[in-house]
């Protein structure tokens, strides 16, 4: 359901050929948004108390999805930023130690927009410039951890 929805989900929205097609994909990655925005309300990951490769697939999404998907890909019903759990999700993953350092968000913007047929004129964008910031800042999935009692 993630990868159909999500993973691949944001690819078949952005480079759907007939407004149907796009149509079809948005629905279904908005509806996935809103199911795992749900699913998150209950347990900390995915599926479950511990960070599994579920997760770690999901986040490269997750963190692509405001600065790329969103307005290159025409993926805008919501920001990920309005999903209360998922944005907190986000960041309670992105601050796991050695994490940050492996991602490079002006690669990934560049790369996405570097895209030919996705944005003919090769602009690309220069914010926001929280963002990095904003992946930092605290989220509240600790809420989930077990007590140690």
């Amino acid at each position: 359901r993630v990868y159909d929805g999500v993973n691949n989900g944001v690819y078949r929205v952005g480079l759907a050929r007939s407004q149907a097609a796009y149509d079809e994909a948005f629905d279904l990655l908005f509806d996935t948004l809103d199911w795992l925005d749900a699913r998150l309300a209950h347990q900390r990951y995915l599926v479950g108390e511990r960070i599994t490769e579920a997760d770690w697939r999901l986040l490269a999404s997750l963190l692509r999805f405001d600065l790329v998907y969103h307005a290159l890909f025409k993926c805008n019903q919501r920001s990920l930023a309005s999903y209360p759990q998922l944005s907190n999700y986000l960041r309670d993953l992105y601050q796991v130690p050695g994490v940050a350092e492996t991602v490079n968000v002006p690669h990934f913007v560049r790369g996405y927009y570097s895209i030919p047929h996705v944005n003919p004129n090769g602009i690309i964008p220069r914010g926001p410039k929280y963002y990095e910031a904003w992946l930092a800042s605290p989220h509240d999935r600790t809420r989930f951890a077990r007590s140690a009692a």
